[in-house]
């Protein structure tokens, strides 16, 4: 093996796995703290008027608080005060377009929570545009007072697709992992939550390294890397009931498992007991196994096609890491994607196939980079040193990853088209690993 190789294994581990190199987050109902680093130069100008509330069985739950904050954190809106609205209408029929326009916004959103039988609430809303006097639209949103905080999540995603055109993503949900302690003390979790990191809650805790998670397209299962027996294995658990069961254990590594778009495959890096990574795809429910690449390279880390037709994976068969695509109907046939750059890693596809998320390495720092697969054409779109682990968001529009900043590893999201950025900081220590999950109904 030669210097640059073992070099670019011992990142690769580190960068994929090496979760036992962190120390997170302990408290998993902790909140992370989101701060916006660039947003766009214009941002529009809305209203989201405090709503009419269903006291006491909304339990005090703020709905309009929750959509301004989505949208004021998208980077891409700029709310008014509460304290300068001069009126709270509930309805559209009450706003009066004039006066909203007057202070300075093009938009208003009001809304109400109503009651019902048996713990029911309706939460009702509706969106105008006071320069023009329309009313854009609304819905009425079936809830509890556990669901408040989703339905307020989807009152934003309504807001933001009418106005900008781009379906919104937040009520979906992330999966990131958390190490606490010292070795040999440490402590790790699995974590979901709310895309905005509001209502975490632990999935897995282990003794042990868990790592590389991925969703399921249903959002109903997490797969995983958890060396809970010593050894590596991949996992698959429901995330609602917590129901979980062992899929990969075979000898050798097990890693990088990633769910086909069905939902009935997962694609996997195994070694066997050579020692050398391949691809390979497992049928979860015959447990039949077909190895995708043979190959004396290092092939890991593989992303499905939308179609589910083939995969995308980093492989070293070049002399150094690069992005390569094989068709599962053709696997003799392998295509080299990315060029330009001696480092180029960790393939993620965008819902739409069009673009190709990466880890590149430029002037010795590691970037998450983009490229149209169309054109060919990539652009680097995070500043950091060490940045790793991208994701899409299930609307194209934004990627998650994880990032280094003073000395401690965070979450970091940045724009498809690089206008907005954000970091996400626990109160304490780092979070790793994330992984943005699909919508959902």
């Amino acid at each position: 093996m030669t210097r640059t190789r073992r070099r670019w294994l011992l990142a690769l581990l580190w960068c994929a796995g090496a979760a036992g190199a962190l120390q997170p987050w302990r408290a998993a109902h902790a909140v992370l703290q989101i701060d916006i680093t660039q947003g766009v130069t214009d941002p529009v100008p809305v209203a989201v008027v405090p709503f009419a509330r269903a006291v006491p069985a909304d339990g005090g739950f703020d709905v309009a608080a929750v959509v301004q904050r989505d949208l004021e954190e998208s980077g891409r809106f700029r709310a008014m005060a509460r304290r300068d609205m001069l009126s709270q209408p509930a309805r559209a029929g009450d706003v009066q377009g004039a006066l909203w326009r007057a202070a300075g916004n093009d938009y208003v959103v009001v809304g109400r929570v109503s009651s019902g039988a048996g713990g029911a609430l309706l939460v009702e809303f509706d969106l105008v545009n006071v320069l023009t006097g329309q009313r854009l639209g609304g819905q009425r949103i079936a809830a509890s007072a556990v669901t408040l905080r989703n339905a307020a999540h989807r009152v934003a995603d309504f807001v933001y697709e009418k106005i900008l055109g781009t379906r919104g993503a937040f009520a979906t949900r992330i999966a990131y992992v958390a190490v606490d302690g010292q070795p040999p003390s440490r402590h790790f979790q699995l974590i979901v939550a709310d895309a905005d990191g509001e209502n975490a809650r632990v999935v897995l805790d282990s003794r042990q390294p868990i790592m590389s998670p991925a969703w399921s397209a249903d959002g109903e299962w997490l797969a995983y890397v958890s060396f809970e027996n010593r050894v590596s294995a991949v996992y698959v658990q429901r995330v609602r009931t917590g129901e979980r069961r062992q899929v990969s254990a075979r000898v050798g590594v097990n890693g990088a498992p990633a769910f086909s778009p069905d939902g009935t495959r997962l694609a996997l890096t195994l070694s066997g007991s050579t020692g050398n990574l391949d691809i390979y795809v497992l049928a979860l429910a015959s447990q039949q196994l077909t190895r995708i690449t043979s190959n004396p390279a290092i092939d890991t880390e593989p992303a499905w096609t939308p179609d589910g037709r083939g995969l995308y994976f980093t492989s070293d068969r070049a002399g150094g890491p690069q992005i390569y695509r094989v068709e599962l109907a053709d696997v003799a046939r392998v295509q080299r994607v990315s060029f330009g750059t001696a480092y180029n890693a960790r393939p993620r596809l965008s819902a739409d196939g069009r673009w190709l998320a990466f880890v590149t390495r430029e002037d010795g720092r590691f970037r998450i980079a983009v490229q149209d697969l169309g054109s060919g054409a990539v652009r680097s779109l995070s500043g950091g040193s060490l940045d790793e682990s991208p994701s899409f968001a299930p609307n194209d529009a934004t990627l998650i990853y994880a990032t280094h900043e003073g000395g401690r590893a965070a979450l970091a999201t940045v724009s498809l088209d690089g206008l907005v950025s954000q970091r996400l900081k626990a109160e304490r220590g780092d979070i790793r690993e994330p992984v943005w999950g699909p919508f959902v109904p």
